[in-house]
């Protein structure tokens, strides 16, 4: 029975996934808390990585290991290898800035958009490392001289458990590679002259590999002491024969939003709607997008794909801001968003909390609208906290339609997926079916399973469902996106705050 581990690097936390390579079943799991912030010294998620690993087992007997991890951070390297400043993170948005000047150096207005569109698919915006590395050329001068490669978080995690052997082995994948705003998808090459023009100067970057194309071996000293001692001697006799004597195989890795759609199986038709620390909404796709409204980021999947994604800022952390205004837990909040009717009366929540990337308005701040004595209740704020998160990712579905995306159900996931006040009200503000698969750890499954699908070396990954999905059907509420529009369009209307 050969084992397959899978890593997600999360904003958050570091969990991983021990599970049989053929089946999926999960055979043991861990994880470890990140530091909170928008910039992390890398040294951090390598700790979290070993006591994730050490609480689920260890990797003696796995046979392949795949890192997902946040999409767009920026790790600078020196050339020896060591990390030049902590990592500016897809949310810290200091380079809102840097993005502007980037898009008016290509053209003014329409032409500079569509430039970048056509270059790399998608529009600069903060999250992304490119608008990093002309914030840092800009402004820390002293570190950016000291830069000689640049990689993403899961790049350099899979690095390290490769035994850091050199920067020319830095390896990544085609899904993360898209997010850097220098590697186009639809021509599968790095822009270099857009790399120099971000940040003055040509840098190392990683190799991009196929999705079943291994990045390097693990090396057993990586992670000794993490672990090693939980597969005893036998354990590991299948796994050894496929990883060879370098130690398990690495997986090319992914970014988070391809890793979860592989995880749950996305299909062509299927829109995965992802509500965690941000919110996306994507889909796969045979051919690649390019939006020149900024919109729509037109990345690769995990498969050798595509994966248009909308993204916000502000996803299941509107919940936890509106259950703390209220003084109630989570599943208390759900009851009194459930309790109010649909619409909330006409209350309406412009959920932009912490800035937004999607409308790109870095400093704006969130707005209540239609308050009144009526609507001046817990469940009435309850319930118009849930629908304007939901409205929000809504937007975004109608932009993946407009650029082409087929649109048959909306699969659910994220911790913001455990609501039942999210569940119930999902398809009546979105208009489609709404699945819901059960509680679990996407990313990192799909992870997972890439490393499985490089440990089997089959021609196609292995098939694995998730068990115990639950579907939600509702009539679709139109009024509640008619009223959140209103309010979006009065809230966009006002000066930005600064």
């Amino acid at each position: 029975m050969p084992l397959v581990a899978g890593v997600d690097s999360s904003t958050q936390s570091c969990k991983v996934v021990v599970r049989d390579a053929e089946t999926g079943t999960l055979v043991r799991q861990g994880r470890a808390a990140h530091p909170d912030g928008t910039e992390v010294d890398p040294t951090a998620w390598w700790s979290a990585l070993r006591t994730a690993v050490d609480a689920a087992g260890g990797l003696a007997d796995v046979a392949a290991v795949s890192v997902a991890g946040q999409q767009h951070g920026m790790v600078c390297l020196d050339e020896a290898g060591e990390v030049v400043r902590p990592a500016l993170l897809w949310n810290d948005t200091r380079s809102a800035g840097a993005a502007a000047e980037l898009i008016e150096e290509a053209g003014a207005g329409e032409a500079g958009r569509r430039f970048w569109a056509d270059a790399v698919g998608s529009v600069p915006v903060a999250s992304f490392t490119a608008t990093k590395l002309r914030w840092l050329a800009r402004n820390e001068p002293a570190n950016a001289e000291r830069v000689a490669a640049v990689c993403l978080p899961h790049d350099w995690l899979t690095w390290r458990l490769a035994g850091a052997p050199g920067l020319d082995t830095l390896r990544t994948d085609r899904s993360d590679a898209s997010g850097t705003g220098y590697w186009s998808p639809a021509t599968g090459e790095y822009r270099f002259d857009l790399l120099e023009q971000a940040f003055g100067r040509r840098l190392r970057v990683p190799t991009v590999l196929g999705p079943a194309e291994a990045a390097g071996h693990l090396d057993p000293a990586a992670l000794a002491g993490a672990g090693t001692s939980a597969a005893g001697p036998g354990t590991a006799a299948s796994g050894a024969a496929l990883s060879g004597a370098g130690g398990a195989l690495l997986g090319p890795g992914a970014g988070d939003n391809a890793a979860a759609g592989f995880g749950v199986g996305a299909r062509l038709g299927d829109v995965v709607v992802s509500i965690g620390t941000s919110g996306t909404v994507f889909s796969v796709a045979d051919s690649p997008a390019a939006d020149p409204s900024g919109i729509v980021a037109g990345f690769a999947d995990a498969t050798g794909r595509f994966l248009p994604l909308v993204a916000t800022l502000n996803a299941a952390r509107v919940l936890d801001a509106a259950a703390g205004l209220l003084r109630v837990g989570l599943d208390e909040l759900a009851e009194l968003a459930l309790s109010a009717s649909p619409g909330a009366d006409g209350l309406v929540m412009v959920p932009y909390l912490e800035g937004e990337r999607t409308p790109n308005r870095p400093d704006a701040t969130g707005s209540v609208h239609g308050l009144t004595l009526r609507t001046s209740t817990p469940a009435h704020l309850a319930r118009a906290a849930v629908e304007g998160m939901l409205c929000a990712l809504a937007d975004g579905l109608d932009a993946l339609a407009a650029q082409g995306a087929v649109v048959r159900r909306v699969i659910l996931v994220g911790g913001g997926a455990r609501s039942a006040a999210v569940r119930r009200i999902a398809p009546q503000v979105f208009g489609y079916p709404v699945v819901v698969p059960p509680p679990g750890e996407y990313v990192a499954d799909g992870a997972a399973r890439q490393a499985a699908w490089l440990a089997l070396g089959g021609s196609e990954p292995p098939s694995w469902t998730p068990a115990g999905t639950e579907e939600y059907a509702a009539v679709p509420v139109p009024a509640i996106r008619e009223r959140y529009a209103q309010a979006r369009e009065r809230h966009l209307d006002r000066p930005a705050q600064g």
